[in-house]
């Protein structure tokens, strides 16, 4: 093996260079956007990003998939009689959606959107259903009836309508973390709606810890945070409603797109971590539908994925489990 002397000039510069490296301070934007909130917190020697840029970001995808828009391409999709060309915000989700839907056979579907209309105007009551009128939805229901050809996306019946709220959120975030990757940023934590992308180690080379909140036990089921996740890289979203659960009691909001009614399995919670948010998010509604073996196994079988579960016992009472590889995340 060679070893190579730098010349003093040379090395003089380079000591120079490293001691006069500008300091990194911690930026924080909060907002409003997709329904939700939003928090962004990065690491740079200056403000290089403003909520001016963020908002605008986020606006542009909710003229891409907001069904609260009735301009935007989603909406106009669903109007539509056959279908339509897509931007390409909307295609690369729809896209990785026809990926799920193939991966999962069928149990992520972006085109229960029907049936999610009809179980709000029922205010989710099973009371209120009239299975007749679910079953006469239920043909409107299925990704294979959905063709891409390009960025070109059609349905086989004009009533077909696509609903991606399950999966665009988890979007967003990677939207917005390409966007400071592209700004060579650090380090940063990009979070809408409890969904998150994140990327480090910290400037004080210390990995960034997310509380994942869990059971108490000792306190009758109580949240509490249970574990704090250390990592420098990837998404963690959440599917479910633990908190409401515990408050209500109340059935399941995510709607089985194989049976027209709302899941109420063993499974309340689910988080997903993956690489990005999109396929984290996507996923995430996924395990819900799964009883917690079932759910486990199909993590074990995807290798860039990790979950942490949250159940119902035989006895009602609440538990929580987590793959493999999830807990080798958890810091000590």
């Amino acid at each position: 093996m060679k070893l190579y002397l730098l010349p003093l000039a040379c090395l003089g510069a380079f000591f120079l260079f490293s001691f006069h490296r500008p300091a990194l301070h911690e930026f924080k934007i909060n907002g409003e956007a997709q329904g939700t909130t939003y928090a962004l917190s990065y690491y740079a020697a200056d403000s290089i990003v403003g909520k001016r840029q963020v908002d605008s970001i986020l606006n542009v995808i909710d003229l891409s998939m907001s069904l609260y828009r009735p301009n935007s391409t989603i909406s106009r999709f669903n109007q539509s009689g056959k279908g339509l060309k897509l931007d390409a915000h909307f295609l690369k989700v729809v896209k990785r959606s026809f990926e799920i839907y193939r991966d999962t056979k069928g149990i992520f579907d972006i085109t229960v959107e029907p049936l999610v209309n009809y179980w709000i105007r029922a205010k989710h009551d099973p009371n209120n259903v009239d299975s007749a009128k679910v079953r006469q939805l239920l043909p409107l229901v299925g990704m294979d009836k959905l063709q891409l050809k390009g960025n070109h996306l059609a349905k086989q019946k004009p009533a077909m309508h696509v609903d991606v709220n399950g999966i665009a959120q988890g979007y967003s975030v990677d939207v917005l973390a390409d966007f400071l990757d592209k700004l060579h940023v650090v380090a940063y934590v990009v979070e809408i709606g409890g969904e998150i992308r994140l990327k480090g180690p910290k400037p004080d080379g210390k990995p960034i810890r997310i509380g994942i909140e869990g059971p108490d036990s000792e306190r009758g089921g109580a949240p509490t945070i249970k574990h704090v996740l250390a990592t420098n890289q990837g998404a963690i979203t959440t599917s479910g409603n633990y908190r409401g659960y515990l408050e209500t009691k109340r059935m399941s909001y995510l709607i089985n797109p194989q049976t027209g009614f709302p899941l109420n399995g063993e499974i309340i919670s689910a988080t997903v971590y993956a690489k990005d948010g999109i396929t984290a998010d996507g996923y995430d509604n996924v395990l819900m539908a799964m009883k917690v073996g079932e759910a486990l196994q199909f993590v074990d079988r995807h290798k860039d994925l990790e979950a942490y579960l949250i159940y119902k016992r035989a006895d009602g009472k609440l538990a929580d489990t987590a793959s493999t590889g999830f807990k080798k995340m958890l810091a000590n």
